[in-house]
């Protein structure tokens, strides 16, 4: 027995001792309480909850005159994740080294611009973990945003500083990118609502890719009514004939691994659409055993045992797999610089990097395999009207710089729930492919191949439902087919391009790319809307071939059509000339036009709307009358 407690026995009966005891324990609770306060107090005063990178304001662009509508977003205001290009800054991933490195954006990301002309203003970047690779929120560089709901625990991440600069109502709503959890998990730990759209709904372009099999841009507000505004805004689903969910499927298993009980969930959900009409009854579900049965790909990445609870090894087993598939992706991705800057990183977020960067890539193919395995499953499941019932994240967030950090058990967790979205790239909602979903294109050309394997066309066509579901390898493979069995097949060459850009190996790609040789399209003549200059430049003045390049290869390349010119484009009165010799296409969902030159900027008279003009009316004597202008830089149009 020590000391102190054998003077407390032996003085026990004395009532003065027992006052002192009191008074001491009651110095300690109220001290202890005061410095809570004081530091809850000091992290509540820190400026903008510390969400922002930086701060800048970007106007929205005009409102059109009547009879346009109102713009959608007007009057909103918006944060960005620092993942996105915003012209004239450089976007930093969340880690200074990144920013030191590399350049102001020359352009702007397409969700930011798309953000603009819907009316919304940005008014700054938003903290970030470093590179995309955590889920926490921390960061140890630019500090980690405080969680208005608790302060004295983690906001979630990636996209923490979004998350934030809602919840403390310094905005209208954030837009950020979900890997892995990214958006849903600050979401659910910050107490907002967060959304996830099926993948490649919303371009990619003018983002930092992380793993672009899992990569998507979602968007979180306070107030579901604005969610709903931006969501319109970004998957113009004004244009889209939307779907109504009936029916709800509870994945029970996964509801054993949250705190809160099912029939909690359960209930609240049911009080939800108590009142609405046409919802069938609520159906319960297995996830794992569902799973199991219909990814028989997952089977090998089954561990004998588990640390988790009973019954989730397959759900386990696809989180690792999709952990697996980010590591592969992101190596390929950013492996050359990290080995050659060395970045100053967060311990955490330095081993999830050096995992990746050590990562062997033997087994991607079946990485990819099982991806589109899982979203068939998924498909089948919920199939048009169906929704899945499951908990965003098991456990509630831990707190803030924690000794231990962040649990392995707990990490693992979280991953399970999210996972079925990533893997399944959240395939309620996918896009069509000729009035089909992508997965059933892919099963009906596979099923054709099968009656024909020697029919090169169904291979490609194939290759282009593996690209919108973003199975670039499988894609390439097709491809890799549909040439040996058809060594003139155009599109073949280009859908390689695509997938081999994709895989981040733009040398092959540029080959196929050239491989291709498009056939002469011929002269095409056009009158403008509005009558210009009658003196046509000298020749030396134009551009004697206009064969465009990508200024950053991986960012603007996969939704690019090249026109190239060998003999020059001609400009007499209001007339316009152009005699195309070969068509570069690399895309895997074909826009409509990119043209370059130096042709028309060198005079006056031939200003930014004449060229629009010019070629909006090239574009539809050639039949084409689905155009939107998304960018204008030195003579060149992107038209998508």
């Amino acid at each position: 027995m020590t000391k102190p407690l054998a003077l407390i026995k032996e003085h026990a009966s004395n009532p003065k001792l027992w006052v002192v005891i009191g008074v001491t324990v009651a110095g300690i609770v109220v001290l202890a309480e005061t410095r809570r306060r004081r530091r809850k107090a000091m992290l509540m005063n820190r400026e903008d909850f510390g969400a922002f990178v930086e701060r800048f304001q970007i106007l929205p662009f005009p409102q059109p005159p009547p009879p346009a509508a109102k713009q959608s977003l007007s009057g909103l205001t918006f944060a960005i994740k620092d993942i996105f290009d915003v012209k004239g800054y450089v976007t930093g991933f969340g880690n200074p080294d990144w920013r030191r490195t590399h350049d102001v954006a020359e352009k702007m990301g397409m969700v930011v611009t798309a953000l603009l002309k819907n009316g919304a203003t940005c008014v700054g970047k938003t903290v970030m973990d470093e590179l995309g690779m955590g889920i926490t929120g921390e960061n140890m560089h630019y500090g980690t945003p405080i969680n208005p709901q608790m302060p004295s625990f983690v906001p979630g991440g990636s996209s923490s500083g979004s998350a934030v600069a809602v919840a403390a109502e310094l905005v209208d709503f954030a837009v950020g990118t979900d890997t892995i959890g990214c958006i849903r998990i600050p979401a659910a730990f910050c107490g907002i609502f967060g959304f996830r759209p099926s993948h490649g709904t919303v371009s990619m372009i003018g983002t930092i890719p992380n793993s672009q099999s899992l990569d998507t841009i979602g968007w979180l507000a306070r107030d579901p009514s604005v969610l709903h505004r931006v969501g319109y805004a970004l998957l113009q689903l004004n244009n889209v004939e939307t779907r109504r969910a009936r029916r709800l499927i509870f994945a029970d298993d996964l509801f054993q691994l949250s705190k809160v009980p099912k029939h909690k969930s359960e209930y609240v959900i049911s009080k939800v659409i108590g009142n609405l009409s046409g919802y069938q009854p609520p159906k319960h579900i297995n996830l794992d055993q569902y799973i199991a049965s219909n990814v028989p790909s997952l089977k090998g990445f089954r561990g004998e045992s588990t640390n988790l609870e009973n019954g989730t090894s397959t759900l386990k087993a696809l989180s690792s797999v999709m952990v697996s598939l980010q590591r592969c992706e992101f190596k390929t991705n950013h492996e050359e610089w990290v080995k050659s800057v060395k970045p100053k990183l967060a311990p955490d977020v330095s081993n999830h990097v050096v995992a990746a960067i050590n990562t062997k890539q033997e087994n991607v193919k079946t990485l990819y395999k099982i991806r589109t395995e899982t979203q068939a499953c998924v498909q089948s499941l919920l199939k048009d009207d169906g929704m899945l019932v499951i908990p965003t994240v098991a456990d509630p967030p831990f707190r803030l710089n924690a000794k231990k950090g962040y649990p392995a058990e707990a990490h693992d967790r979280a991953l399970i729930p999210l996972s079925i979205a990533s893997m399944s790239a959240c395939c309620q909602g996918n896009a069509a492919f000729k009035g089909k979903q992508w997965n059933k294109a892919a099963n009906y050309y596979t099923e054709a191949i099968k009656l024909n394997g020697t029919n090169a066309t169904y291979y490609c066509n194939r290759a282009a439902a593996y690209l919108e579901l973003g199975c670039f390898q499988q894609a390439e493979e097709d491809c890799s087919k549909a040439i040996s069995l058809d060594k003139k097949n155009v599109k073949a060459y280009l859908r390689r391009g695509t997938a081999r850009e994709s895989l981040v190996r733009y040398k092959e790609a540029a080959q196929d790319v050239s491989a291709s040789q498009l056939p002469v399209i011929g002269s095409i003549v056009t009158h403008l809307a509005t009558p210009v200059s009658d003196q046509s430049p000298p020749i030396s003045e134009m551009a004697p071939s206009c064969i465009v390049g990508c200024q950053e290869p991986g960012n603007y390349l996969n939704q690019t059509l090249f026109l190239s010119t060998a003999s020059v484009p001609m400009q007499c009165g209001n007339t316009v000339s152009i005699s195309v010799t070969s068509l570069i296409v690399s895309t895997s969902t074909w826009p409509d036009l990119l043209f370059f030159g130096e042709s028309y900027t060198s005079r006056p008279e031939r200003h930014e709307s004449f060229q629009a003009q010019s070629l909006m009316r090239l574009m539809e004597s050639q039949g084409v009358h689905r155009m939107s202008l998304v960018g204008i830089s030195y003579g060149g149009f992107v038209w998508v």
